[in-house]
């Protein structure tokens, strides 16, 4: 495996800019040693104000790793736990423009994660909330890097990513588990660079290979699947590369698909190989699973545990 980095010191401010989109959310995260059962109760380990959905989570780890970064989020409603979340995403320290509208409710999230990596939400976001992410400004994505957006966020993602597309700059969509979606698919490939989907659920059925392959033949650039304790695959035209997962000691499982994306991004903006990337994705991805909240290990870190880990690459037909 080449170095991870070898033109660049770890954690180097890189002018241009990553540029993540979407809906920003209070969330209440809480960790537990063990899901209850049904009509059942179990301690609660830790219970923290925070913060959602992905875009601002990415935005907030790339922050975190010195990547240059900017938030494009949803308004807040006039409320109290709009107030709360405008005083987190405040401290960040990733430039936001947060907008207060009294016509709309603040997103709300609680976020249950316990020992086996699972997460169990219950959410509450209205259709006048997610159309404040079509009042928001696009200027910025002139002069970005990468542009970041997720599916849940239905069309309201379409017009950054065409004026990202229009413009030549990369967009990364997260469609988690959308794969088998062809609507979808075929709305998003024309302006969707790289792609990525989770494999990572009990009744999953699909082998990784064969997502990928059918997110390839859709017309997105780059798959990239992850599989949890399996590790990812990633892939484009020329090739398929395999990163198995380490051994952790899950803590929390929640934003773990985030600090992937974030991992991955942070390699493409420093032109790392395919390889080079889902290594670090995926070894960031899993030391933050072993930490409970949005915290990042270092460039360093995650490069060392990168270079470990098990991984093929074979070249497509």
């Amino acid at each position: 495996m080449q170095n991870m980095n070898s033109d660049q010191e770890p954690g180097v401010l890189f002018d241009e800019e990553v540029v993540c989109f979407g809906v920003l959310s209070y969330l209440q995260l809480m960790v537990v040693g063990q899901v209850p059962v049904h009509n059942g109760g179990t301690p609660i380990q830790k219970l923290t104000d925070s913060y959602g959905d992905d875009a601002g989570i990415v935005a907030g780890m790339l922050h975190q790793w010195a990547q240059k970064t900017r938030f494009i989020p949803s308004a807040l409603g006039d409320d109290e736990l709009g107030a709360k979340v405008a005083a987190i995403v405040g401290r960040l320290g990733v430039p936001v423009d947060v907008t207060v509208n009294p016509g709309v409710s603040t997103v709300a999230e609680l976020s249950i994660v316990d020992p086996s990596g699972a997460r169990t939400y219950f959410y509450q976001r209205t259709p006048e909330l997610l159309a404040t992410l079509d009042e928001t400004e696009l200027a910025h994505l002139e002069s970005a890097a990468y542009l970041y957006v997720d599916w849940y966020d239905g069309d309201h993602i379409l017009r950054p990513m065409m004026a990202a597309a229009g413009l030549g700059v990369p967009v990364f969509v997260n469609i988690e588990s959308q794969y088998g979606n062809r609507e979808l698919l075929a709305k998003l490939a024309p302006y969707a660079t790289v792609c990525q989907v989770s494999a990572d659920a009990p009744d999953a059925v699909d082998d990784m290979e064969s997502i990928a392959s059918g997110l390839l033949d859709a017309g997105i650039n780059t798959a990239l699947v992850t599989g949890g304790d399996r590790g990812c695959l990633a892939a484009d035209a020329s090739q398929t590369v395999r990163v198995s997962a380490p051994p952790v000691a899950v803590v929390d499982g929640n934003g773990a698909g985030s600090c992937f994306s974030a991992g991955f991004i942070y390699g493409k903006v420093r032109g790392w190989t395919l390889e080079q990337c889902a290594r670090f994705a995926t070894a960031q991805a899993s030391i933050k699973c072993g930490a409970s909240g949005y915290r990042v290990a270092s460039v360093g870190e995650g490069q060392r545990l990168a270079a470990t880990l098990r991984g093929e690459v074979k070249k497509r037909p």
